[in-house]
């Protein structure tokens, strides 16, 4: 019979060393450092007296979804309904899903979910008046309103209103309708949080907390209350806390880290307040070449849309990664320092989020000791 990574991996967990003999290439998760990020963001948040709803797009895995909220999350935000339902089943509170749903399926599917966790425990988010009519409608199923954010552009312009003007209309609209209720307000940058420089990072991320403050205090002024502000990211957390513009973070990245966010964190002098939690082990399976090896690590084992994954262990730090194919990545390797046929060699991904949903499990390490493997329980659900 067939055996994935996981089957063959699981016998190894509590076998000292084990992390040196998994089957490759194999997604880990550093557990006391991850813990040591989903606490230290908790504590940061806490301490602010803002709330947190890490976004679950990063990691996509129930068990992590249930350790930030018991370290202090108020729920979890999602992108997709797939995502949704899969945090729903596992008893996640406070889902927020931040991307509108539009087509007859999705309601369906919204409503459903909806119906199975407790009143307010569903949030969507809208853009669009005829966006509101449709979901109206179909909250008509439920026994509550529907918990409803208006979404704004917020420069990004993915989704969202694009102006103040619209963000109210919108507003308005929901709150006159009896079978939904009118929770806040999203305004997440993404466009802000990968802008390296510190400085202008920073002034970036201050006008547009002008701006999401002057449309809370014009919906304010209308009658309209958002009672959640919601948005901010990895990049803008500690930015997006000043003048209380937002009730609430975003955060998704933190939890794990990766090459690009590594560096944007640091940018500045100070090192990241979170360590790098997530890495690849791959294995050398050719070393012919005279200036490179060969590892089982392609393009079908890491994200190629930030970059190309660095080096963490098991080969010389001044090792460079190359994408080689499918299932292949090149290791230019200095010379006299070549990993053996076999070695095991760790990378710290270009980018978390895709990364993680090319793999079906997590390996929980400790050390050199595999403690668990735990399931991407939201891998590639829409």
């Amino acid at each position: 019979m067939p055996q994935d990574t996981q089957q063959v991996n699981a016998p190894l967990i509590g076998v000292p060393g084990g992390r040196h003999l998994l089957d490759t290439p194999a997604l880990l998760i550093d557990l006391p450092l991850m813990t040591r990020n989903i606490e230290r963001m908790a504590s940061f948040a806490k301490a602010r007296g803002i709330s947190l709803r890490p976004h679950v797009k990063t990691h996509k895995s129930v068990e992590i979804a249930r350790r930030q909220v018991a370290a202090g999350a108020i729920g979890v935000s999602c992108v997709t309904l797939g995502e949704a339902e899969a945090m729903v089943l596992g008893g996640i509170p406070g889902v927020l899903i931040t991307s509108p749903a539009v087509t007859p399926s999705k309601f369906a599917r919204l409503i459903k979910l909806a119906q199975r966790a407790r009143p307010g425990d569903v949030m969507v988010v809208v853009d669009n008046p005829l966006n509101v009519a449709e979901l109206a409608r179909a909250a008509g199923e439920l026994t509550h309103p529907l918990d409803v954010l208006v979404d704004y552009g917020a420069g990004y312009n993915r989704t969202g209103a694009a102006t103040q003007a619209k963000v109210l209309e919108l507003a308005a609209l929901v709150a006159a309708e009896p079978r939904l209720r009118l929770r806040g307000l999203q305004s997440y940058a993404g466009n802000l949080q990968h802008i390296v420089s510190r400085e202008e990072r920073s002034a970036a991320a201050a006008a547009l907390r002008e701006t999401v403050a002057g449309i809370v205090s014009a919906a304010r002024r209308q009658g309209l209350n958002f009672d959640i502000v919601t948005g901010a990211g990895t990049g803008t957390h500690d930015l997006d806390v000043q003048e209380n513009a937002f009730t609430e973070l975003q955060a998704g990245s933190y939890v794990f880290m990766d090459a690009e966010y590594a560096t944007v964190l640091a940018n500045g002098g100070e090192p990241s307040p979170f360590d790098v939690s997530l890495f690849v082990q791959t294995a050398v399976v050719s070393t012919n070449a005279a200036d490179w090896v060969t590892v089982d690590g392609g393009t079908k084992c890491f994200s190629t849309d930030s970059g190309v994954p660095l080096v963490a262990k098991g080969a010389d730090a001044a090792s460079r990664y190359a994408f080689f194919g499918d299932e292949h990545g090149k290791l230019m390797v200095p010379k006299g320092n070549r990993p053996a046929l076999g070695a095991r060699v760790e990378f710290v991904t270009p980018h978390c989020d895709p990364t993680v949903n090319l793999h079906d499990a997590y390996h929980v390490v400790e050390g050199g000791t595999l403690v668990a493997i735990w399931p991407v329980d939201a891998r590639g659900k829409r």
